[in-house]
Formats: structure tokens, C-alpha cells, sequence
């Protein structure tokens, strides 16, 4: 694969970090922002423990629990950056493993 490819395959599949903000923003206590970064653990961990907190604060139990989400939230807004650095980091060594399709070359019969 040639450079050009490769530099199409990284624009087309890198991540921005605009995006991630908007994510963190309006869906970062679900954990969103994580799962587009590729954080897929920590997003679901991020999304189990809001959805148990939620129904939990009827009893008062879950705005304990709440805060655990919503200080995770806040320290986010500081690591998206890097976190965007690294997912892209990541697709950059990923697309230079790749192998080149095999070329062929046609032979004119003779």
C-alpha cells in the first residue's frame, strides 16, 4: 500500500478530539467519550455504575455512589487529549503492520 492510501485509511479512521468533547460533554457520565476513544473497559464500568446509581438515588444510596461517576467525568476533561493522542498513536502502528495487498502482474500471452 502506498503512502497516499495509508494517509487516506488515517484521515478517514482517526479520532478528533472535538468529538471526544462533545461525547464527555453531553454523554461523558455514560462514558461515551470512552468508548469512542476505544477505552471500551472503562466505558462500561463507567456506564454500569451510572446506570445502578441513577435508580439508586430514590433511596438515597445512590448519590454516594453517583459521585463516582461525576468526579470520573471531571478528571476526563484533562485526559481526553491524551487519550485521543494514544488511539491515534495506536492506529498509526496498526496501519504501518498492515501488509501491502499483493500486487499482480499480468503477462501478455505469447
Amino acid at each position: 500500500m502506498n503512502d497516499a492510501a495509508t494517509m487516506m485509511r488515517y484521515d478517514a479512521n482517526k479520532k478528533s478530539t472535538s468529538v471526544a468533547y462533545l461525547l464527555w460533554f453531553f454523554l461523558g457520565m455514560f462514558g461515551a467519550h470512552r468508548f469512542y476513544l476505544g477505552h471500551t473497559g472503562t466505558a462500561v464500568t463507567l456506564l454500569v455504575i451510572t446506570l445502578v446509581s441513577l435508580p439508586l438515588m430514590f433511596v438515597l444510596i445512590g448519590l454516594l455512589t453517583i459521585l463516582i461517576p461525576c468526579v470520573w467525568w471531571l478528571v476526563d476533561a484533562f485526559l481526553i487529549p491524551s487519550m485521543t493522542r494514544d488511539s491515534n498513536n495506536g492506529l498509526v502502528l496498526h496501519l504501518s503492520r498492515t501488509t501491502p495487498p499483493a500486487t499482480q502482474t499480468h503477462r501478455a500471452a505469447a
